[in-house]
């Protein structure tokens, strides 16, 4: 039997001809299948469907008897805890190809990338203390029902059909699609099962779609909760382990000389500060990126259902900060491996996305794969079923129930809300294979569409709350200017304007505000926005939410310091070890002096 270090110096043909006994294939040196012996195979789909099972009981029995009201389908009964808020906050938002997708671009590039998820710790921090106090006061169940009472219907018919077209037409899909895509990868489930890719793609697909349906379907939001919770559970566990493995890997079989190795060569590869050629460059940071971040944490119907369900504002704080210190973490699990990929095998992958695939075929152990399959498709599954939860609660909160114009029974209501979602489940499932067909590629298709409605959203929102002046039809105005204006800049003065396209969301944020603003002094409100109805959780805030808010930020901070220049990525320096000393002065001295009198200060209590 030929040795590993043998098998790199030949050919894929010849490797496959002389050494019949691997398991694997290799070409230029890299592994490109992963065939599993039968008893392996069996091995890895007793573990997944073993773990997954876990987790639909213990569903089932977190959820049983509390899904037959319309708040117990929509809003989990306004129950959810910390615990469950948070983990469901973090599964829905990573998603499969996030892990290929993040640990590429730092295989190909550097951490710049980490922007998307790190500076998502401020949209965490507006969430706790702006946004959720003034959703929960009003008892909301969707966000187009909070705008009705600050607008008007119209406002909220619009923002209704802006939601569910983008959800239905592309986000679903395309989340879908690319989970699919992700576990087809990882796994090469073509070469596994024997199949033609689009019979597997196609599989694959289906598999996903009716697990998540059932999911979203049957158990409504308290199911999909608890679900993302212990698969959230499971992936943070298996990141964990891939990142030791890697390292153990790289340093041969010492993970403290892989880590030293990692952060002394190849320094480059740790910077977080991206330049004009980068994926991410830091510029954005400050720019559109922050109004990306606050649509999707504090306005995407599909993100904040579960800080609506909380069972009181503490409770919600605590789960949106927990998950603003996950977000944080997701750089060491989701973008430390691609560069740990890059110092194993160098530039010589076909491709950068090949990069997370690979190092888990290298360094996880045969017995994990079943575990690691089951969490990656918990992670695909997350994503889906909150999006079909979140779709069928938009349609009867927002279309269905003011369109009878009477009261309608819970019963009712949520036996519509099944058909609604199992309607938008066979329709993904039609369009998810459709998707590999897009010119531009996937990203693209989702960041093109996503823009006609995450900038103008988050605008109406903020402009909404922070002033009563500014009347409906300023509202109105602003979706028709975006769309057009967005179509436009997209579609015929691309070449024209060539723009980053996060600073293109800043530009029109700004104009959009602007607009609103003047129409609000040229026609301001004749009325009083209705006032919302009365809050049905308590409303005490959290006790610890302003020092874990500075600490969230202090995290943020300290990251970026560690990964600069400064820190990992350069050569030293001398404010390197000042710099992290005092952030952690500070937190240490914010917490110690956080006692009931300094909390009175902020009128918290």
């Amino acid at each position: 039997m030929f040795t590993h270090e043998e098998i790199l110096s030949v050919t894929t043909q010849d490797c496959w001809q002389r050494v019949g006994c691997v398991t694997c294939s290799y070409v230029n040196g890299i592994q490109i299948g992963w065939k599993m012996s039968p008893n392996e195979l069996l091995l890895t789909v007793f573990s997944c469907f073993g773990f997954m099972a876990v987790v639909a009981s213990v569903s089932w029995l977190k959820t049983r008897g509390t899904v037959d009201t319309g708040a117990g389908y929509f809003l989990a009964g306004r129950g959810l805890g910390a615990t469950f808020i948070a983990g469901s906050l973090l599964l829905t938002n990573l998603s499969a190809e996030q892990l290929i997708g993040l640990n590429g671009s730092a295989y190909g590039y550097n951490l710049s990338s980490m922007g998307w998820e790190v500076t998502a710790a401020l949209a965490t921090v507006m969430m706790a203390f702006f946004f959720l106090p003034r959703y929960l006061s009003g008892a909301f169940t969707t966000l187009p029902e909070f705008l009705s009472t600050r607008f008007d219907a119209g406002v909220r018919r619009m923002t209704v059909i802006l939601f569910l077209l983008g959800y239905g037409l592309v986000t679903i899909p395309s989340v879908l699609y690319a989970g699919s895509i992700a576990v087809l990868r990882i796994f090469d489930i073509p070469a596994l099962l024997g199949l033609e890719y689009g019979t597997a793609l196609a599989l694959i697909i289906v598999i996903i779609g009716v697990l998540g349906a059932a999911y979203a379907i049957l158990g409504g939001l308290r199911a999909v909760a608890v679900s993302d919770t212990l698969n959230g559970a499971g992936l943070l566990v298996v990141g964990v382990a891939v990142v030791w493995l890697g390292l153990q890997a790289l340093g041969e079989g010492s993970a403290r000389e892989g880590l030293t190795l990692l952060l002394t060569t190849e320094t480059h590869k740790l910077n977080a500060i991206g330049g004009s050629s980068d994926p991410t460059p830091f510029a954005t940071l400050f720019t559109g990126m922050i109004f990306a971040n606050l649509f999707y944490w504090c306005t995407n119907q599909y993100v904040i259902q579960r800080t609506l369900a909380a069972k009181s504002l503490a409770e919600g704080q605590k789960g949106v900060l927990l998950s603003g210190f996950f977000k944080v973490l997701v750089p060491l699990l989701m973008m430390i491996p691609g560069i740990i990929a890059y110092h194993l095998y160098g530039p010589g992958l076909a491709s950068i996305d090949l990069a997370y695939p690979q190092l888990v075929r290298d360094v996880l152990p045969g017995y994990a794969t079943g575990l690691f399959l089951a969490v990656l498709l918990g992670a695909v599954l997350s994503s889906f079923n909150s999006l079909i939860n979140s779709a069928a609660t938009l349609f009867c909160i927002d279309i269905y129930q003011p369109w009878t114009g009477r009261n309608v029974t819970d019963e009712q209501l949520v036996r519509v809300a099944k058909r609604v979602g199992l309607g938008i489940t066979i329709f993904s499932l039609l369009v998810a294979p459709l998707l590999q067909f897009a010119a531009e590629g996937l990203w693209q298709v989702i960041r093109i569409f996503t823009g006609f409605y995450n900038i103008p959203m988050i605008a109406i929102v903020l402009v909404g709350l922070l002033t009563r002046r500014v009347p409906a039809l300023a509202a109105k105005v602003v979706i028709v200017f975006h769309i057009t204006a967005y179509g436009l800049f997209q579609f015929s003065f691309k070449d024209l304007v060539p723009i980053h396209f996060l600073h293109l969301y800043a530009i029109l944020f700004a104009i959009e505000v602007l607009i609103m603003l003047v129409i609000g002094e040229w026609r301001p409100c004749v009325e009083s926005p209705l006032r919302p109805r009365q809050a049905v959780v308590d409303l005490t805030p959290w006790t610890y939410a302003i020092p874990c808010a500075v600490s969230l930020m202090s995290c943020v901070a300290g990251l970026y310091v560690v990964f600069s220049p400064i820190g990992f990525a350069g050569s030293g320096s001398s404010l390197f070890i000042p710099i992290l000393l005092g952030l952690l002065i500070i937190n240490g001295l914010l917490w110690v002096a956080w006692r009931p009198r300094s909390r009175a200060r902020w009128g918290v209590q």
